[in-house]
């Protein structure tokens, strides 16, 4: 992914530049991120698994996807773009929170975002684009927060994160 930048913010998510993708996580800078989760009728949690190709956290399960906007796209616009872009999906997604986090995801590389998160529902069917995703799965609230209980290191951190919270948001909704 060399040569994609990401918007760099302050604490209050105001834009204070732009920097190349890899250099930002290397240097640890603060940047805008989305995360989106989609739930079926079922109230199953669409997650998928990172291709191991991925520039750093491959082979993990997280939520149905997650970007960072280009420069000048808006945070909804870029969910929903790298909705479709990944899962193949449309659908109406509605903001619950944003937050930031800093964490390392290996030894040169740390995850320091301004996280806008969306939810959405869809019965849809993904169709994945396979550069970006191995695998996918729908999983219920109870048997997603069993594994990732049993299993954490099989997630993202990000996703470990903040899936409660989606959670709580979808239950007091």
């Amino acid at each position: 992914m060399k040569g994609a930048n990401v918007i760099m913010v302050d604490r209050e998510d105001r834009e204070i530049g732009v920097m190349e993708k890899i250099e930002a996580h290397r240097k640890a800078i603060l940047h805008r991120a989305i995360s989106v989760f989609i739930i079926n009728s079922r109230g199953e949690w669409l997650l998928h698994r990172r291709a191991l190709g991925k520039y750093h956290s491959g082979g993990l399960w997280t939520n149905t996807c997650c970007t960072h906007p280009f420069p000048g796209e808006s945070i909804s616009n870029a969910a929903v773009r790298r909705l479709r872009e990944e899962m193949g999906l449309d659908c109406k997604l509605m903001k619950l929170f944003s937050f930031i986090y800093r964490e390392p995801i290996n030894h040169e590389l740390t995850e320091h975002e301004y996280d806008h998160v969306f939810v959405g529902f869809s019965d849809k069917m993904p169709v994945i684009d396979t550069s970006e995703i191995m695998d996918w799965k729908y999983l219920s609230y109870f048997d997603l927060e069993k594994e990732v209980r049993s299993r954490p290191d099989d997630f993202t951190s990000w996703f470990i994160k903040i899936f409660e919270r989606v959670h709580q948001h979808m239950i007091n909704c």
